[in-house]
């Protein structure tokens, strides 16, 4: 799976485990305003598959881009970097 060349990753954390081989990942990001130069948060949620139901609310993870794998799921977790407390 790593080596099919360069694929966007993202870090972010888990708010969802509730269906089955798949977790929802909330992600932030800073954005410059167009207007008033001024960093705005701007937060997006992702549907990730995690085969093994590893993850539970709170990990912070790292997903992968991936092929379509659902109508809303085009990432995998690659790696749970920080688990929850």
């Amino acid at each position: 799976m790593d080596d099919r060349g360069n694929r966007k990753t993202m870090q972010g954390v888990v708010i969802s485990n509730k269906m089955d081989k798949t977790i929802v990942v909330l992600t932030e990001r800073l954005a410059k305003h167009p207007k008033f130069h001024k960093y705005i948060r701007r937060r997006a949620k992702y549907m990730a598959h995690d085969e093994e139901n590893r993850c539970n609310i709170g990990d912070k993870v790292l997903i992968v881009e991936s092929r379509p794998l659902s109508k809303g799921k085009r990432w995998r977790m690659r790696e749970i970097l920080e688990k929850a407390k």
